[in-house]
């Protein structure tokens, strides 16, 4: 038995590998082939290319690299077709994975979409995309599921496998003991994101809001998990041309969860890292630039007034978020400054952000394996 996934960044890396050990355990001779990272090739995913060449997002940034990704997309739909997989599972990343799944289920493939487009968010006009793609969506949240319902199309909601896999209490104490980092300090986790694109619009924008938290607090760390060689070349580059090799500036390859659990506040560029701080009780200041037409023409297709999960789940602000032109270093520093020296607001944060796990904790593997399982059989 065969089974085709692909995965586009490194959320969709982790979520991919979870699912592939738990339909692995079912059926322990399934194989898999497409495009995952690091963590999926590890549960025994055959990538055909490099994840990284799908890790961008905007439509500047799509644009510089359409061609390479179209082709990336052509040379699969012809491998699955001439090697049918069983069925079909696209990783989030919606806008390469709906075009491959619409060809693959043309052709008699079913085909899975784990992690719905956030269509309740943007773009709700993608969802009549999705019904010609897919044959099952798996939803990571519960109010999407009637989305899906409504418009006659196959949805389980399974839960969201960060819930699963986050501790319900994130010792601080404790991983700060293990990180050899003192106890009382001022330590803030900078997630700047994991794509290059990303770090090429905002490690500047960190940098020197580091810079500015410092004059507050001398002492200050910042613990920054970087997803690859790549991103951390290009946020070591803006360290130098900021000046700011004096900033206390501790880099990780990975170990996001280590770096928000050791710290008091978090920094983080909007995305599946905003859920990941809620989920470890951790309170944050989201944040997130990119090229200007891309913004613009994202804003106007937006239904809400808030791009971060925990904001979205929620259904308000609960968490400041500081997009594009109000990115400014002085802002975020301020609002950083602000959350760290507010007890009451950390503590209300901390129990809405325990109610929000509990909702989401669905053993989210086990759930999804076991309905893509009649689709196999």
């Amino acid at each position: 038995m065969r089974i085709g996934i692909v995965a586009g960044e490194a959320s969709g890396d982790l979520l991919g590998s979870h699912l592939v050990r738990a339909l692995k355990e079912k059926l322990p001779e399934v194989e898999f082939v497409g495009i995952g990272g690091p963590k999926m090739q590890s549960a025994g995913v055959t990538s055909l290319f490099p994840m990284e060449k799908l890790a961008v997002m905007g439509y500047v940034e799509v644009l510089k690299r359409y061609f390479q990704i179209t082709a990336i997309r052509r040379k699969l739909i012809r491998h699955f077709k001439s090697n049918p997989p069983d069925i079909f599972i696209g990783v989030d990343a919606p806008d390469f994975n709906l075009d491959l799944e619409r060809a693959l289920k043309k052709s008699g493939i079913p085909t899975i979409h784990y992690v719905s487009p956030s269509i309740w968010a943007w773009r709700g006009e993608r969802i009549h995309k999705i019904r010609k793609s897919c044959t099952k969506v798996l939803a990571l949240f519960p109010f999407e599921k009637e989305l899906y319902d409504k418009a006659g199309i196959d949805a389980d909601y399974v839960g969201h496998p960060l819930a699963d896999m986050l501790p319900e209490s994130a010792d601080r104490a404790a991983m700060r003991r293990n990180m050899k980092l003192p106890l009382d300090a001022k330590i803030f986790a900078f997630l700047p994101g994991s794509r290059q694109s990303e770090l090429q619009y905002m490690a500047d924008t960190f940098i020197q809001t580091a810079m500015l938290v410092r004059e507050k607090w001398p002492d200050a760390k910042f613990l920054v998990p970087l997803a690859s060689r790549e991103t951390r070349t290009l946020f070591e580059e803006a360290i130098y041309r900021n000046h700011a090799e004096g900033i206390a500036f501790t880099l990780f390859f990975g170990h996001a969860v280590d770096a928000m659990t050791a710290s008091d506040i978090v920094l983080v560029a909007s995305g599946t890292a905003t859920l990941e701080a809620a989920l470890l009780k951790r309170p944050m200041v989201i944040t997130y630039k990119m090229a200007p037409l891309t913004y613009r023409l994202k804003k106007r297709k937006k239904y809400q007034p808030y791009v971060g999960l925990p904001n979205i789940l929620s259904g308000k602000f609960v968490v400041p978020e500081l997009l594009q032109d109000d990115a400014t270093p002085e802002n975020l520093a301020r609002a950083l400054i602000n959350l760290m020296q507010d007890e009451a607001v950390v503590r209300k944060l901390e129990a809405m952000f325990a109610e929000m796990q509990h909702s989401l904790k669905q053993n989210t593997a086990e759930k999804a394996s076991l309905a893509i399982l009649p689709l196999l059989t």
